[in-house]
This record gives structure tokens, sequence and C-alpha cells, in this order.
């Protein structure tokens, strides 16, 4: 459905900068945690980040590490962050287009309410388009169904179980 790729290196470094700039004395643990990822991943990360210049590491006791973002860190953090406003941007905008002309397809039938089914982020822009668009949101299982499965969205028709995707 989509070109908008994620790329995974970025958004770590991102997360990183961003976790280091709130707690320049947080922990590898902490910061593991919090990314969802394991301390070794953390560590590859940070090591990475220190080689580039993006961080510096100092002792602020015995075992105790603290992170300090380089101006090269804090350039690099501005444009992740700018980079993934636009891609987030670009999504919504790609979402919306698909939504829109699934519900125009509708409308052309006679309909103007419709179900969601699925959760998330996605699901929301769906949400808002259909307010947009001025359909009914319904919970009626006999109404045609907007299927929302990760990025892949899809009308259903209950009555000939027709399945429309752009």
């Amino acid at each position: 459905m989509t070109d908008f790729e994620i790329n995974d290196t970025q958004f770590r470094d991102l997360a990183l900068l961003q976790e280091i700039e709130a707690d320049p004395d947080i922990s590898q643990a902490k910061l593991a945690e919090k990314l969802g990822v394991a301390i070794g991943t953390v560590n590859w990360y940070l090591k990475r980040m220190l080689n580039k210049g993006l961080i510096k590491v100092k002792r602020a006791q015995r075992r105790k590490l603290r992170y300090i973002i380089t101006p090269e860190g804090l350039n690099l953090r501005a444009k992740l962050t700018i980079d993934y406003i636009q891609q987030s941007f670009n999504l919504f905008r790609e979402v919306q287009h698909k939504v829109k002309t699934l519900l125009d397809d509708l409308r052309h039938q006679g309909e103007n309410a419709v179900r969601l089914v699925g959760d998330g982020d996605i699901a929301e822009v769906c949400r808002l388009t259909c307010i947009e668009k001025q359909f009914t949101l319904t919970e009626t299982m006999d109404a045609p169904a907007l299927v929302i499965d990760g990025l892949d969205i899809r009308l259903e028709l209950n009555d000939n179980k027709i399945v429309y995707e752009d």
C-alpha cells in the first residue's frame, strides 16, 4: 500500500538521543527498558553513537556514566525529528487518500454509514476521515466495514462479501 519506509536505526538513534537529553544519567538498563530492546543492543547503539561523535561519555561516579549529546548529536536529533514528522504526515495523507477513495465508492452505492474494524493510529486516521466525509460511524454488523489491518485498509460489504481495496 505504501512507500512509507521506517529505518529502525534512525528511529532508534532518535529515541536514544531523546532519552539521553531527558536524563543524561540514565542507565543502559533503563534505556533498554524504555526502548523495549536488550541491554546489549543499547550498548551497541551507544558505542556506535560515541564513535560517530554524537555523544560523549563521562564517569559521574565509580560505576555511573553520564551521557552528553554533542553539537553533532543535537543536529542529528533535530534532523531525525523533522524526518519523523515528515514521514508521519506523509503516511497520514496516504491513509486519508485511500480511505476517501473507498468512502467515495461506498457513497456512490448509496451508503452513508460504515463501521471500523481495527484499532491503533491508522484506525484513528480512518475514523477522522470518515467524520470529515460525513459518514456515520456505527457498530451495526450489517453495515459496510472499513477493515484496518496494519497498513492494509479495505472495505467489506456483508451482503455480497465484496471486498474493495485501493
